[in-house]
């Protein structure tokens, strides 16, 4: 599958905003967008000098935003958009419950991992298991009472000695009960809106693909 292979603080600087995709580095001075930085600036010749941008230039930067802080591709991203738009309730909650919902998604919010692009290869790799189950998808989207957990064969690497340490330190989500010393995590309920911190305005979102 098809994925971004280039500059990862390029995408930041464009969206204006930290999308935490290198782990560690992002709560370093060394990221471009600390404000400290001449580099803060969107990436380009005139990054500087962009005119007042219109509604659906907003809107499209709420949808790109979104993708690249899920490392979605466009064509999986309308995919989520239309499962989102059939199910009850919001739209724009039900599309961010079901990116949230993705098992790399998951394994980064259980601390198991420093970022989602790690977390990604992580279940590439075969690092990890649904309910006893080794799955190598990270598209894979976890149910209420699911329990993921690194695969026993796995839980000896020295990567994930570290990062059992970062899970311990790490506050997690309400809606995930997370054991460290297992290295494993239960589902106990899909998501709702005010517990997911990623700073998208999905209404922008929904107008943008209902046009």
């Amino acid at each position: 599958m098809a994925r971004y292979t280039g500059p990862v603080c390029r995408l930041c600087r464009r969206e204006g905003v930290k999308l935490f995709l290198k782990g560690e580095r992002c709560f370093t001075t060394h990221c471009p967008l600390d404000g400290r930085k001449v580099r803060a600036n969107p990436p380009g010749e005139r990054g500087k000098g962009r005119l007042k941008p219109t509604e659906y230039a907003l809107q499209l930067r709420e949808k790109q935003k979104a993708r690249r802080i899920y490392g979605v591709l466009e064509r999986q991203f309308r995919r989520y958009f239309e499962m989102a738009s059939r199910a009850r309730g919001v739209t724009g909650e039900a599309l961010l419950q079901l990116l949230e919902r993705r098992l790399d998604n998951v394994v980064y919010r259980t601390g198991l991992a420093a970022s989602r692009s790690e977390a990604r290869q992580m279940v590439r790799h075969g690092h990890f298991t649904v309910n006893g189950r080794r799955v190598n998808i990270p598209s894979y989207l976890v149910r209420e009472g699911d329990v993921v957990a690194v695969h026993p064969r796995s839980r000896d690497r020295v990567r994930f000695q570290e990062m059992q340490e970062r899970a311990r330190s790490r506050t997690p989500v309400a809606w995930l009960e997370v054991d460290p010393d297992r290295m494993e995590a239960r589902v106990l309920r899909y998501p709702r809106r005010e517990e997911i911190d990623t700073p998208v305005q999905e209404h922008l979102i929904v107008e943008l693909y209902s046009k």
